[in-house]
């Protein structure tokens, strides 16, 4: 166990002096292992990590949702969505961050990136915001907040990666994750309502739309529907596998932009790097995690950190709720998926031995990730609407976030209480 405690610590001090975590896990493993099993071992051990994650055909799920979001923005889905939600709830008291909710919940069934839904938003939602003269702590919190759906809501990547690596049903995971991501978006409806009755000032209502053009507004997400039908509708219903759904929704969203007019070479040139850019990244962190998961592996540390819980007294559930706890913590101070790829090898041991389904697990991992994501000083979302909206400083978008974080851990309490919120759906998955 001594060795795998100097080994996180080695990791930490690395990140501590901005060393990239992916490549500080990587060599922290192989040098971990060189030293306790010998440097061949090591060696080996690092190049089938990489050969298996970079061949592995479960992994190709990957870049294929990838490719799907990013064709979806590039053919214009993510406005309309707003527009649609804007022509129904506009006219109410933060009917635009009401309407920035919802679309958000919409992109994320279609995107699958946090990131990615609250960049788009931010060119979609923001403009909107500003000219009715809503203030800019509510609208990035609104933003950053519903871009959390995004991993939530079906088909997720983090789902995708957790199921990957503890072997889980990648189907009934984005099953799961279909109820609370719907409970999320209500939730944080719910907190716009409360911050602007609060506040009426800071989110004046917008015009009221006409029932025509409401149902003229509808007719421009058919695109989205058809997407979210065929691929999770197929997913779920055992047609196709999720490699499969996410090979047929990047080639039906590469249509989409396609009979848009969207796509000349240039922005295809643009869709396939930057995709291509992000996979990478995700891979990188997968492989340096998986080799520092293998060195742990070889250590006494998860049977030892196993045994030291089982033999507390505590209750199951206590267990998980204190788990929950660290990674709120961690979550604030550190990245949301290495920090998710650094403990699940820890974790997950003594989640599966204590009983719990490991597809509720999965959707807790995905909840503290969501709050991860806007909580700073480290929050993804945050940075990510700080770069792309210079003009806001990143204290409002600090104190515009703080009320919605308090919601998700709400949120989180409520998935602990009653797992069968996250278990119901994934019980009629074939």
């Amino acid at each position: 166990m001594t060795e795998a405690l100097i080994g996180f610590a080695a990791i930490f001090a690395l990140a501590l002096l901005r060393f990239p975590l992916a490549f500080g896990m990587g060599v922290v493993g192989v040098v971990g292992i060189g030293l306790t099993r010998g440097w061949t071992p090591a060696f080996a051990s690092m190049a089938n990590v990489v050969y298996d994650t970079g061949f592995a055909y479960t992994l190709s799920v990957i870049p294929l949702f990838i490719l799907m979001g990013n064709f979806v923005a590039r053919a214009g889905l993510a406005h309309e969505l707003f527009q649609a939600a804007y022509a129904f709830i506009g006219h109410l008291r933060g009917g635009l961050a009401h309407a920035t909710i919802a679309a958000c919940a919409g992109f994320g069934a279609i995107c699958g990136s946090s990131i990615a839904t609250a960049a788009t938003m931010s060119k979609v939602a923001y403009p909107s915001m500003k000219k009715l003269g809503y203030s800019d702590a509510l609208s990035t919190g609104v933003m950053a907040a519903g871009g959390t759906l995004g991993i939530m809501i079906p088909p997720s990547t983090i789902l995708v990666i957790y199921g990957i690596v503890t072997e889980t049903n990648i189907g009934k995971l984005f099953a799961a994750g279909v109820i609370p991501g719907l409970i999320s978006a209500a939730l944080l409806m719910v907190t716009v309502s409360i911050v602007t009755r609060r506040d009426p000032e800071h989110a004046p209502p917008g015009e009221r739309t006409s029932w025509p053009d409401r149902w003229r507004a509808l007719r421009g997400i058919w695109g989205v529907v058809v997407l979210v039908i065929v691929v999770l509708g197929g997913i779920y219903g055992g047609i196709f596998t999720a490699t499969e759904g996410a090979g047929i929704g990047a080639s039906g969203a590469f249509l989409f932009a396609l009979a848009r007019r969207r796509l000349t070479w240039s922005i295809l040139f643009q869709v396939l790097v930057e995709s291509a850019r992000t996979t990478a990244m995700l891979f990188t962190l997968l492989i340096g995690a998986t080799i520092f998961a293998n060195f742990v592996n070889f250590t006494t540390m998860p049977g030892d950190l196993k045994d030291w819980i089982l033999h507390l007294g505590l209750s199951p559930i206590m267990v998980i709720a204190a788990m929950m706890g660290i990674y709120v913590l961690l979550g604030t101070v550190m990245e949301e998926l290495t920090m998710v790829l650094l403990t699940i090898p820890l974790f997950f041991p003594i989640v599966t031995s204590l009983g719990f389904d490991p597809v509720w697990f999965g959707v807790l991992i995905v909840m503290i990730v969501q709050i991860g994501l806007i909580s700073p000083p480290v929050g993804m979302n945050l940075f990510v609407l700080n770069a792309l909206l210079p003009e806001v400083g990143l204290i409002q978008i600090f104190r515009g976030c703080w009320p919605f974080v308090f919601v998700m851990v709400i949120t989180l309490g409520l998935l602990l209480a009653f797992p069968q919120l996250s278990l119901w759906l994934p019980s009629m998955v074939r």
